[in-house]
């Protein structure tokens, strides 16, 4: 037999990267209509603990409406305050949100690797207007996947920097 007429065998890292990888988009694929079922974002608080949302998880949190202009492009938004979100895993906010609390902060992760800060107070509507929400829906579609699944929209802001596209999870850590 002619074991030189056999095409060449890649390495078993390369194959394994291979199958993880087609694994990984057919399961996607496979849960790409039914999105409320697959935890989107994750939620971890400075006890170590941490919790995730799904699209269902954050459809049920209050919902507000945000008309928002982000380099040039005008976009209507709708999704909980972010606040809300951190609330639902344990964070302090409204009247608790005072003293050793107001050293907390909140750090957006996004799945490029691109980060922004928050300390919690700019996140409370009982702080300020226009608070941060998550959103997975603009201009009444889906995000598309340049910005989501989530996408975090900061109106009032003179520059967009800290709308952060692809929001994969959020710390919430106490400053030093």
């Amino acid at each position: 037999m002619n074991h030189s007429a056999r095409a060449p065998r890649l390495p078993l890292r390369f194959r394994t990267l291979v199958l993880t990888s087609l694994s990984a988009g057919l399961l996607a694929a496979a849960h790409a209509d039914t999105p409320a079922a697959v935890p989107v974002i994750s939620v971890g608080v400075e006890n170590g603990k941490a919790q995730s949302f799904d699209f269902a998880a954050l459809d049920k949190l209050p919902q507000h409406q945000v008309h928002a202009e982000a380099h040039g492009n005008v976009v209507d938004c709708s999704g909980p305050n972010l606040i809300d979100v951190l609330a639902q895993a344990g964070v302090a906010n409204g009247e608790a949100l005072r003293g050793k609390n107001l050293a907390l902060f909140a750090r957006v992760h996004a799945a490029d690797g691109y980060r922004a800060v928050f300390v919690l107070a700019e996140l409370d509507p009982g702080f300020r207007d226009n608070v941060p929400i998550l959103t997975h829906q603009c201009d009444g579609k889906a995000l598309g996947a340049k910005d989501g699944p989530l996408r975090l929209i900061v109106p009032g802001e003179k520059r967009p920097a800290r709308w952060v596209r692809q929001v994969t999870a959020i710390d919430v850590l106490r400053a030093p």
